[in-house]
């Protein structure tokens, strides 16, 4: 952030160096005066434009500024819509400004796709039986899809949506992943929960000892997906739900006419049908509270987690998920997730 700031008493010729030193990113001045508050930026064309115009690279940047300018206040940085315009405006740098106009955060809508207001949590304490004999000196997470690890696509993935508060829960070949994650990934530091036996699909969770958002993300660190987390996140919040289950279209086709039988009596026939179903694509949005039900140190799946739900009446939804995924649970779709990324 401190290479995008510049004060009002600068002239455009310092403007032009500090622009001309912004190694990467947007190439726009924050300026300030001298109390701190944001009053104006500056681009790089801002800048050009002011030359043309017959300004002197000793005019002060508060005389080419840019005076009406977007932000967003610090009340509305977890408003993801409010996030969205900014997106649909083309703003690439987003300064976040506290009552007094002063710069507390900058959103790089470039770098990031947004900046949802979720903790995430991802399930890494499997054995990977089916995968054997890869998983035997190596947890399943570890394994490598493309250049780098299974669980690595999950964590990039959940970063470049703004997301800054990632735990995993681990259990079998523990240190490995403890130890991969002993240093920050994309500047965020994935927190490492163990996992004192195994607790089923979600029971872990509980070991997460803070959560800093409303909304927590539960999802199996074996997947790989492009879900979109905002589309996800803004389904589950325009709803009003308790829990969201990303959900894949699965299709049954059946070769055979099939009876409709009552009894030993014939009532119809339905030739070669069609069943179109969604399945459990592992993937889960809940409120906090919700983790409440979850009970200590005991076998307790998602599936348990969603019928404990429903029979309290609450309120529990589905969203289709229609990109990719892939449950990397066997060699074949190990294989299949490796040719894949190939093309990505």
């Amino acid at each position: 952030m401190e290479n995008h700031l510049i004060s009002t008493s600068k002239t455009l010729l310092d403007a032009l160096n500090q622009i001309n030193n912004l190694k990467c990113g947007p190439l726009v001045l924050f300026v300030v005066d001298e109390s701190g508050k944001m009053v104006g930026t500056l681009t790089d064309g801002d800048s050009r434009r002011a030359l043309i115009s017959g300004a002197s690279v000793n005019d002060t940047t508060e005389k080419i500024m840019h005076r009406n300018f977007n932000y967003l206040p610090v009340h509305a940085i977890g408003d993801v819509q409010e996030i969205r315009r900014q997106k649909d405006l083309q703003m690439k740098l987003v300064p976040v400004l506290d009552g007094d106009m002063h710069i507390v955060d900058v959103i790089d809508l470039q770098k990031y796709k947004t900046r949802l207001p979720i903790d995430a949590v991802l399930m890494a304490g499997g054995k990977g039986e089916r995968l054997r004999p890869l998983t035997e000196k190596t947890p399943k997470p570890l394994l490598m899809v493309g250049d780098k690890a299974i669980i690595d696509h999950n964590v990039d993935r959940l970063v470049t949506y703004g997301i800054k508060h990632i735990s995993v829960t681990v259990n079998y070949l523990k240190e490995q992943i403890e130890e991969h994650y002993a240093t920050p990934r994309n500047g965020i530091k994935v927190n490492c929960c163990r996992e004192p036996k195994y607790l089923g699909t979600i029971g872990s969770v509980k070991f997460v000892e803070r959560f800093y958002n409303d909304t927590v993300l539960v999802m199996n660190s074996d997947l790989f997906t492009n879900i979109d987390y905002e589309d996800f996140f803004l389904h589950f919040y325009e709803n009003e739900a308790e829990m969201s289950v990303a959900a894949v279209p699965y299709n049954v086709s059946i070769p055979y006419g099939i009876l409709d039988l009552e009894g030993r009596n014939i009532k119809g026939l339905m030739e070669k049908p069609q069943y179109n179903y969604y399945a459990n694509a592992g993937i889960y949005l809940v409120k906090r509270r919700v983790l409440d039900e979850i009970p200590e140190n005991q076998v307790f799946n998602a599936t348990d987690l969603i019928e404990k739900l429903i029979s309290e009446k609450k309120k529990v939804i589905r969203y289709p998920l229609n990109g990719t995924w892939i449950d990397i649970g066997n060699p074949q779709e190990y294989q299949k997730a490796n040719d894949l990324v190939r093309h990505w």
